[in-house]
């Protein structure tokens, strides 16, 4: 039998779950479908349906000579429903998008520190504070989750916590949520993320075909969870993601909050997670050329001869990281004549948008750029890399996997006393 443990990514619509060996391998997977959150002007979800979809993805798991030693779950940022003593929701979750209510919001402003992630119209804090009444806990996705597991339903991770004002530097709930009107005893307990916090319940383990003493593990935030799935582990590691919008994630020795930019940092163990979004990226290509076109284009375009147009790609005005100005023009002229000089063009504008990005995290605090590595659409594209590659002046790295249900599994090795 190979030891192996589990991650289960909760995403927005489905659910993944990953077999990881001791040496990184993935040694199974499965996923299940997760129907969408109710939207009439609120982002609502049964919690029910989550917890059935982890089953659906169960009974497709090969599980057949593995020994399952430990499992951990991520959820998405910010998701959160009150419970009653037993664990059992008092109603719908408010999903991670879902918005707040305007006095809630303002409460949650008028005392909150500086350097909070709980602040927006989407804060989890202030999404909480009308739906107190009668609970015994309010919790995150992965905490409830985690509950269904192990029967714990008091305890989270630092990286759910995160956004429900939780101080990750001081490892504590503030005093400053209760004067937002929250009643802090209703929060659950914060361990670490890769914390072992309890043992698989047997009717749980006979239900999913497990070992009766399966360890349940503190997990993380599906952001986080794709982080630590690319192998990343040391300061100054970064991760690009190249999708609708650029994404940077950079592993720091130290903490960097700077709200102006959107920026704060998840603890995991003695490092930091920091990252910045900025509005570029593959939006911006899209309103210009097909994928049939840049994949064409591409072909045509050299990486080692740079056009220096000296362009800033992005959809519309407005710009957040690593420029924060809500009025900042786009850059998108001269246009040459020729398409393929015009998306090499863009290509660099991108790219060096992204260089700036992790000059501007280190500039904040954040460990320098020691590596990249790439996730997303964009990530495939080998002229851009190259032109990326050069931009930034680090080597690139192959990421470990795609999958964010293999960072948690990542964690829950950690919980068992196997870090990688």
């Amino acid at each position: 039998m190979a030891e192996a443990v589990l991650g289960i990514d909760v995403g927005t619509s489905g659910v993944r779950i990953a077999a990881r060996g001791r040496d990184g391998a993935e040694l199974g997977f499965a996923t299940a479908v997760i129907p969408a959150p109710i939207t009439e002007g609120r982002a609502l979800q049964d919690p029910a349906l989550w917890w059935e979809a982890i089953g659906q993805a169960f009974s497709k798991l090969n599980l057949n000579g593995l020994e399952i030693l430990a499992l951990a779950v991520d959820g998405t940022s910010g998701s959160i429903l009150p419970v009653d003593r037993d664990g059992q929701p008092l109603g719908l979750a408010s999903m991670y998008n879902d918005v707040a209510e305007p006095e809630s919001i303002a409460a949650v402003k008028a005392v909150a520190s500086r350097e909070t992630a709980a602040l927006g119209s989407t804060s989890p804090l202030a999404r909480a504070i009308p739906i107190q009444k009668g609970a015994a806990r309010i919790l995150h996705q992965a905490d409830w989750l985690l509950g269904k597991f192990c029967g714990r339903f008091d305890v989270s991770d630092e990286n759910n916590a995160l956004k429900t004002g939780y101080d990750p530097v001081a490892r504590g709930w503030p005093a400053w949520i209760g004067t937002a009107g929250l009643d802090v005893a209703l929060l659950p307990d914060v361990k670490p993320a890769g914390s072992r916090v309890g043992t698989i319940l047997r009717d749980v383990a006979q239900a999913f075909g497990l070992p009766l003493d399966v360890a349940v593990v503190t997990g993380t935030t599906d952001g986080c969870a794709a982080f630590l799935a690319s192998g990343a582990s040391e300061p100054g590691d970064g991760v690009t993601s190249l999708g609708t919008t650029l994404t940077l994630k950079l592993l720091s020795a130290t903490p960097v909050f700077a709200p102006e930019y959107g920026i704060y940092s998840h603890r995991i163990g003695d490092q930091w997670l920091a990252g910045g979004a900025s509005n570029s990226g593959g939006v911006v290509l899209g309103q210009y050329f097909s994928k049939d076109d840049i994949e064409r284009l591409s072909a045509r375009i050299d990486p080692s001869v740079a056009m220096g147009l000296d362009y800033y790609p992005l959809p519309k005005p407005g710009e957040r990281f690593p420029i924060n100005d809500p009025a900042y023009a786009p850059r998108l002229t001269p246009r040459p004549e020729d398409d393929a000089k015009f998306l090499q063009g863009l290509f660099e504008g991108i790219a060096n948008i992204e260089a700036l990005g992790y000059r501007r995290l280190a500039e904040l605090g954040a460990s320098p750029l020691r590596s990249i590595r790439s996730a997303g659409g964009g990530a495939a594209n080998a002229v851009w890399t190259q032109i990326r590659l050069k931009a930034l002046g680090v080597e690139a790295l192959p990421s470990a996997s795609d999958h964010a249900a293999m960072g948690t599994a990542r964690l829950a090795w950690r919980g068992i006393g196997h870090a990688d």
